[in-house]
């Protein structure tokens, strides 16, 4: 077998990695730290690391140390600050470049990201888990549910209209659970999204136009949308459902007084995740289904994409890690923020490659 060569390793590191001189300096950047610091290599290249790292803690006295000891160090919960944006969390290590020891690595570990695409790659384990069971259950129950309701219906033919109450809430009970059959089934598809390039901004406002004259009539509708953003590499119908569920989602969370959904579309340099051949992929497209509910019961909050889980006491639980696995089989990534009076979904997803064209 042959190894990657150390300039493969390095560009495929899915987390943003400086080499820092022996003047504190940096020398060279990987593709992620390009995303993270949204520069280029050769701008970042040369620049003083405390100029482009601001860092609430003491980094030279740690790169000073890492060369004495010559053994890696660890820095837990550091707020790192920059131009332009808000400070993030992180978690930094430094370790010393094997024979040159003047040589450092750095490697940056957002947290908020980290612990988002862990809880992403559990419910995509979750979601997987109920490809067995949709496969079982609806084949086996869909037919005998039929053969009921076309029973009630063929019964209630011969009773008198004010008997008909039991017949009818046969025939509405057996409907609903076939509905919900049908969104079990869904999980049993294994054929990979029919993805071509997507205009964002059209699947959002065909989904807010389908959702405001139904599940979503009483809200109210706000688009921030970003003019200028890419087409998307997406399967045009499943995206449709995905934008469809949440809102229908934020509409249900609202309740009949109603309320406000924000849809807001962005470019995000910074968002790149492991694709399934093992290369670091960015999904530099974004948007995000903003809602002013109640939030999600804190019980409920980190299992939220997980089958079967609702905070609603008629819900599914089936929509939202709907959503998930569709986005997942886009190889994208979905997180969710709420709290009282503002819950935002995101869904992040790959640019189409430059050489397709919309159909």
């Amino acid at each position: 077998m042959t190894l990657p060569s150390a300039e493969t390793i390095w560009t495929s590191l899915p987390v943003p990695a400086l080499l820092i001189d022996a003047q504190d300096r940096i020398a060279e950047a990987n593709p992620a730290a390009e995303l993270f610091f949204n520069l280029p290599a050769r701008s970042l290249a040369g620049a003083a690391l405390a100029q482009r790292l601001p860092v609430d803690a003491a980094l030279d006295e740690a790169l000073a140390r890492v060369r004495r000891n010559l053994a890696a160090l660890f820095i837990n919960d550091v707020d790192i600050g920059g131009e332009g944006r808000s400070a993030v969390q992180a978690n930094i290590q430094i370790a010393p470049l094997g024979d040159a020891p003047d040589m450092l690595v750095l490697l940056i570990a957002p947290r908020e990201i980290a612990e988002r695409m862990g809880r992403a790659l559990s419910v995509k384990a979750a979601a997987k888990s109920a490809v067995g069971m949709a496969q079982m259950l609806a084949h086996e129950i869909k037919n005998p549910l039929a053969g009921i309701t076309g029973a009630a219906q063929l019964l209630s033919m011969s009773l008198e209209a004010n008997d008909r109450e039991m017949t009818d809430l046969i025939v509405a009970e057996t409907r609903r659970v076939l509905s919900l059959l049908e969104q079990v089934e869904q999980f049993g598809d294994q054929r990979p999204p029919a993805c071509a390039p997507v205009n964002l901004h059209d699947m959002l406002e065909r989904a807010r136009k389908t959702a405001a004259i139904g599940v979503a009539a009483q809200m109210r509708f706000v688009e921030d949308y970003d003019p200028s953003l890419p087409l998307a590499w997406a399967d045009a119908d499943q995206l449709q459902q995905v934008f469809l569920n949440l809102l229908k989602n934020a509409a249900e969370a609202a309740g009949p007084d109603g309320g406000t959904i924000r849809l807001r579309s962005f470019y995000d340099h910074g968002l790149r995740v492991r694709a399934r051949d093992g290369r670091p992929r960015a999904l530099p497209l974004s948007v995000e289904v903003i809602d002013d509910g109640p939030g999600l019961p804190p019980a409920i909050a980190e299992q939220v994409f997980d089958p079967f889980v609702s905070g609603r006491e008629n819900g599914t639980g089936l929509g939202l890690a709907l959503v998930s696995k569709i986005v997942s089989d886009h190889e994208g990534w979905i997180a969710v923020e709420s709290a009282p009076g503002r819950t935002v979904f995101r869904v992040s997803l790959p640019q189409a490659p430059h050489n397709s064209e919309a159909g």
